[in-house]
């Protein structure tokens, strides 16, 4: 393939001038690059214009394409994958700024402490506490945090600033060579802006104690761009006593070219401080003790910081395509909980510390090239990733934030490094596969206070991939996908020999747990304006093995199983309405024989959302998404169960001039009194004689509304 005008249409290439949401684009088609872009396998590097050697007796066309959402025929390699374009971001109202991931179907972002803690995720049957087995990442660089002292993958996205979001993209399932730890589940990837097209200035206010201001812009320096963004943010919420959430965020980025070729190097800055109230009893809340904001421990609640500097650059032909990123990341965390109350210590309380302080080296390589392979079109990617975490952490009895005693304090340095191939080959144009190859080797050491915890260990895995993609016949596409995957485990657990509360024998995890995933899926475009995708899937994981923070030892749980559907729909209605609308079920179970039974405590069920965006109504425009968190077993044998959580956001937005708009976001509208989150386990309060079982919850926010003044510049 030698036509200089045209690349592969895949995830690694993208035309040098790239098409943007709702943009037109004109070119012309030689024979072979006509057959190939048919197939949806081409995409113009050069409009309206064929090779300056193309005889004028081989131009056969001339194509018009407009769209609002990029078309994933031709290009994904399953029905589970996609491309959130920044049109689509831009038309949700989020409360918070890790919600922004719910644009990804059948992903549900919660919360159960304070503002400034790391989000809950829910996918394809997880309970994926703060972030395992979704792996996210942002420009190349891991948001995801190994062996933490709160949680195994602790993934907070509060440093994420949504106007500088240019899309994201969404896989799930264990079948992307490109993805590795944590990515079982998914994986998410937020691509930030090189370049604005206009400065922003934005000024919130709302209920509950809400502000933000917001200056952002992207003025030429030299060659390049140089992006600025500084954000100020507040919150106390619905709470008695008052979150209190305090946020300074800022982003520096000078870049040249684009994002194919070119290169940025990028500087962020967050730092945040909160009061929490976690999740409080269901019975104190029914007798009346306790209103359904109120709180146990006044003083739990915490502080972050994460400083990250980090370089891209890209180089591509239209036969091959490198991409280098590396990166360097600082983050800390002073956390305080108190989950259980008095069950402990009845007369200080049961508040416990959990700071985690890291240092996070890496480097992302890859490189893609064209060929052929038995006489067909191939491309070929090879990867490389290296990844250096070097964290001190600890968990410790607190009372009012002042350390009472040491329950473990540790010094972990955790490496590893990835290796991959994937080959896609385009067998005829209506039958193409992808085969992958992924080679992870962790080391991770371990000093910790106590001599008999402390250790190093090695692990690593092959995992293969492949994909079988037919289509597409009447714009319809069919996906065939079987893949092996894994998670780490904290390196805490690996080289436990002792539970550090008890000193009992503690059985220690394996470094790294296996998952198997199969898929069957397709995709369809056969409906003008309507993109669907539906898939089914199993997904098996070798043992549910994670560190418990909150208790700071290691706890085993049983192989499992999860099995679902996932049925995803963008529609472009009118010129002026656009349709979101998803819905996913999902049958969690644990694989093994055991008394207790077989269900997954807190895995999601059932997920549904319709998200309407509204534009192009004179001065005014708005957006409305209801959101359906189903019912969820929280104990194995079924027993107990959460209620469901239903949300309504809104947006109506006024434009007084191309450049000057105002927004009224209005959350909960319908006001409900449900649940963000529940949990079923044993606590004590101050005035109750023994421990009991209970569930216990975090409320979503009563309804508030925010307005927001944004002028562009």
């Amino acid at each position: 393939m030698n036509n200089p005008d045209y690349v592969l249409k895949s995830h690694h290439f993208q035309p040098a001038a790239a098409q943007q949401p709702g943009s037109l684009m004109t070119f012309q088609l030689t024979p072979l690059t006509a057959l190939l872009a048919s197939m949806g396998l081409l995409t113009p590097c050069a409009f309206a214009q064929s090779a300056p050697d193309a005889a004028p007796d081989k131009v056969l066309n001339t194509v018009t394409v407009e769209g609002s959402r990029n078309s994933q025929l031709g290009v994904a390699d399953s029905a589970n994958g996609g491309v959130i374009t920044q049109q689509q971001l831009e038309a949700r109202t989020v409360y918070r700024a890790g919600e922004m991931l719910e644009a990804v179907p059948g992903l549900v972002v919660s919360q159960h402490s304070g503002e400034g803690k790391a989000n809950q995720f829910y996918l394809r049957g997880f309970n994926l506490d703060h972030g395992t087995d979704l792996r996210t990442t942002i420009d190349g660089m891991p948001v995801n945090q190994r062996s933490h002292g709160h949680g195994q993958g602790w993934t907070d996205l509060n440093f994420l600033i949504p106007e500088l979001t240019t899309r994201l993209d969404y896989r799930k399932g264990p079948f992307y060579a490109a993805e590795g730890d944590f990515a079982s589940a998914g994986a998410v990837s937020a691509v930030y802006a090189n370049t604005l097209a206009k400065g922003i200035a934005s000024l919130g206010l709302g209920q509950n104690g809400f502000r933000r201001v917001l200056l952002a812009d992207s003025p030429k320096v030299g060659n390049g761009n140089l992006l600025y963004a500084i954000e100020l943010f507040g919150n106390d919420g619905p709470y008695l006593r008052p979150d209190n959430y305090r946020k300074f965020n800022s982003v520096l980025r000078y870049s040249q070219g684009t994002e194919k070729d070119g290169f940025n190097i990028t500087g962020m800055a967050y730092s945040a401080k909160w009061n929490a109230t976690d999740q409080i009893p269901k019975r104190a809340v029914d007798d009346g003790s306790l209103n359904r904001f109120g709180l146990i421990d006044p003083t739990d609640g915490g502080k972050a910081e994460r400083f990250s500097l980090s370089g891209a650059w890209a180089q591509s032909s239209a036969n091959s395509a490198t991409k280098i990123n590396a990166y360097a990341i600082y983050n800390k965390l002073d956390l305080f909980s108190n989950f259980t109350y008095f069950l402990d210590d009845p007369v200080n309380g049961d508040q416990f510390a959990q700071p985690d302080k890291r240092y996070t080296t890496g480097l992302n390589a890859s490189h893609t090239w064209l060929t052929t392979l038995l006489g067909r079109e191939s491309e070929t990617t090879v990867g490389l990733q290296l990844q250096n975490d070097n964290i001190y952490n600890g968990l410790y009895s607190t009372a009012a934030r002042q350390r009472i005693s040491t329950t473990r304090q540790d010094h972990i340095v955790e490496s590893n490094l990835g290796l991959y191939a994937e080959n896609t080959t385009f067998w005829s144009d209506k039958v193409r596969t992808v085969a992958g190859l992924r080679a992870d080797s962790y080391r991770m050491n371990v000093r910790s206070d106590n001599a008999l915890n402390s250790g190093s260990v090695n692990g690593s895995l092959g995992s293969p991939k492949l994909a079988l993609i037919l289509g597409p016949w009447n714009k319809t596409e069919f996906y065939v996908n079987w893949g092996r995957g894994f998670h780490s485990n904290d390196a805490r657990g690996a080289t436990i020999r002792v539970d550090p509360k008890t000193g009992d024998p503690a059985d220690r995890v394996p470094p790294l747990v296996r998952s198997k995933g199969f898929e069957l899926g397709v995709r369809s475009e056969i409906i003008p304006g309507l993109q669907s995708a539906l898939s089914l899937y199993q997904l098996d994981f070798a043992s549910e093995l994670l560190f418990v923070g909150d208790a700071g030892t290691t706890e085993a749980s049983r192989p499992s199983r999860r099995t679902g559907i996932e049925f995803s729909n963008y529609y472009r209605a009118t010129k002026w309405l656009t349709v979101d609308a998803d819905i996913a079920f999902a049958r969690a179970r644990f694989r093994d024989a055991n008394p207790v039974g077989n269900r997954i405590p807190g895995a999601v069920e059932g997920v549904a959302s319709v998200a309407l965006a509204v534009d192009k109504l004179g001065p005014y425009y708005g957006a409305l998404q209801l959101r359906y968190f189903g019912p969820r077993p929280l104990v194995e044998d079924n027993s107990v169960r959460s209620k469901k959580t239903v949300t309504l956001n809104g947006r109506i937005g006024y434009k007084f001039s191309p450049s000057l708009r105002v927004e009224l976001e209005g959350f909960n509208l319908t006001n409900r009194k449900d649940s963000a989150i529940d949990y079923y386990y044993t606590s004590r309060l101050a005035n109750e004689a023994a421990a009991v079982d209970d569930i216990h919850f975090h409320p979503i926010e009563s309804r508030s509304f925010r307005l927001t003044l944004i002028a562009n510049f």
